[in-house]
């Protein structure tokens, strides 16, 4: 039987990605113990393997395909597919951002400010080349963790850090000067086994379901039983991913009106459905959309 190799995440994109699977039809099971977890689909075959290091092992043919993250893609240049953009993370659902910043008080204001001084970060490849491409002269040295401590202590000048909203840098003293990247997850194929017909139509399974799933989780389906002769009514509130599905209930002049729209609208739409004449309104989950 053929398989896939796929490369999972490990660490902070873990979990996250473990439940993306979950929801989109594969359990995969990690023991702590184990490098290969198991996973229920006898075509694929699992591995763990840091999200720093998988663009690599993708590249040269390791893994078929595997998720990681933009930003180490750039960081080690690997020549990969991109199959598609997974915008999820460990606490919520948009891009990361990589951001040039020093302590509140520091002089430096702009890029060019660094001129000559130090910056520490775990991203160093993508680094240099940005200051390089600017023509700034600046020196970049790896941190092990811990980078907002360094720069606090005078260590370094600067820190390239990886943030979502920037509380926590604020909540240590730090400023953020300017963005330098924006990151998320990618599905990422071997180049080699995208162009194998069986591994290809394989992969591109994966980011099917993987993308349904996250678009489910904005979304959920409606639905509700409408007098005929309001029906007009109601439609002109109804957004919908597609037209509504409508349908008459049995000896009645009463319809079943069935749609999926964005949870953002549903705490204000609900209301105005019922003012329209809108009864037994069911609001319900979805798994995909896609």
């Amino acid at each position: 039987m053929k398989q896939l190799v796929l490369g999972i995440p490990k660490g902070s994109l873990q979990e996250s990605t473990v439940n993306l699977f979950r929801r989109s039809g594969w359990n995969i099971s990690i023991s702590e113990r184990s490098y290969f977890p198991e996973i229920n689909d006898p075509e694929i075959s699992c591995a763990i393997c840091r999200a720093q290091e998988m663009s690599r092992y993708v590249e040269n043919g390791t893994f078929d395909a595997g998720i990681t993250g933009k930003d180490w893609i750039l960081e080690n240049e690997s020549d990969v597919v991109v199959v598609a953009d997974l915008v999820y993370s460990k606490v919520s659902n948009r891009p990361t951002r990589w951001v040039l910043a020093v302590p509140f008080d520091s002089p430096i204001r702009d890029i060019k400010d660094l001129e000559g001084k130090k910056i520490a970060t775990e991203l160093v490849g993508f680094t240099r080349r940005y200051f390089a491409e600017a023509g700034i002269n600046v020196k970049v040295e790896f941190s092990w963790g811990a980078t907002e401590a360094k720069v606090i202590a005078g260590l370094c000048d600067a820190i390239v850090e990886v943030t979502e909203t920037g509380s926590t840098m604020r909540a240590n003293g730090l400023r953020i000067v300017k963005e330098l990247m924006q990151s998320n997850p990618q599905l990422i194929a071997n180049r080699d086994s995208w162009q194998d017909p069986w591994k290809r139509e394989k992969i591109e399974q994966i980011s099917l379901l993987l993308q349904g799933a996250l678009r489910a989780e904005d979304m959920v389906g409606l639905k509700m039983n409408v007098p005929e002769e309001r029906l007009g009514d109601v439609m002109e509130i109804l957004p919908s991913l597609n037209a509504p599905t409508i349908a008459h209930l049995y000896k009645s002049n009463w319809l079943s009106v069935e749609v999926v729209v964005s949870k953002k609208v549903v705490r204000d739409l609900i209301p105005q459905l019922i003012k329209r004449g809108a009864e037994g309104i069911i609001e319900y989950s979805l798994n995909k959309v896609i």
